[in-house]
């Protein structure tokens, strides 16, 4: 893990410098592959608009195509940052649980979207990788809302799930918040092309310039 994040440990001092400087790793970001029924999948087809957002509005490298990474695979400790959503069960085995607490405690970031119906599964597989930790949620001056874009009322309003206000959850480690959990907005489901949601453009630079400050929280932290 130290040596895949050695790139990205240079990112925070590096970000005056053009994408791409000399000394700096491209950050691949990865979706989830998990098990237990939900549509994992579907986390897949955002990441490239998103991607691409992120790249042309920030001085992250970033890859410009996802990959997908199980959690059982060696390769999961080569992405510092994963992303999972979906609206459906989620399942960890034993081991996965073991191998994503070890990603995390060691440098990793994972970023969860509900995308409706995968709250209660999510809770209840972290408390199995955390079973010492629990949700919190971050108050609206957390540096999340404020890394790169400003949200002073916290996480914008994408898609209507239960007539809530959006909620941003975080289970941290040693100080560090390492799992960042959104219920309520559907950031992802903004970040997808057009045509799919037909969102307002308002909307959808909501949901990408708050993906932004994810991302560039999780790669400065």
């Amino acid at each position: 893990m130290a040596a895949a994040l050695a790139g990205v440990a240079l990112l925070h001092p590096a970000l005056p410098q053009p994408a791409g400087a000399q000394g700096l790793e491209t950050v691949t970001v990865a979706a989830v592959k998990y098990s237990g029924g939900g549509d994992w999948y579907q986390a897949q087809t955002p990441l490239p608009n998103f991607l691409d957002f992120v790249r042309q509005n920030t001085l992250l490298d970033v890859a410009p195509q996802p990959e997908v990474v199980e959690l059982s695979s060696d390769k999961l400790f080569s992405y510092p940052f994963i992303f999972m959503s979906g609206h459906g069960n989620v399942l960890f085995s034993d081991e996965e649980s073991r191998r994503l607490r070890r990603y995390l405690e060691n440098g990793g970031f994972l970023y969860v979207d509900d995308d409706y119906g995968i709250d209660e599964y999510i809770r209840r597989e972290m408390a199995k990788v955390f079973p010492d930790k629990e949700f919190v949620e971050l108050p609206f001056d957390h540096e999340i809302y404020h890394s790169h874009y400003s949200f002073q009322s916290g996480l914008p309003k994408i898609h209507e799930h239960d007539n809530e206000a959006p909620r941003g959850y975080g289970l941290f480690h040693d100080g560090r918040l390492v799992v960042y959990y959104t219920v309520e907005t559907n950031l992802s489901d903004g970040w997808e092309s057009p045509e799919v949601h037909n969102d307002p453009p308002e909307k959808r630079e909501d949901a990408l310039r708050m993906g932004t400050n994810i991302i560039t929280y999780a790669m400065t932290h």
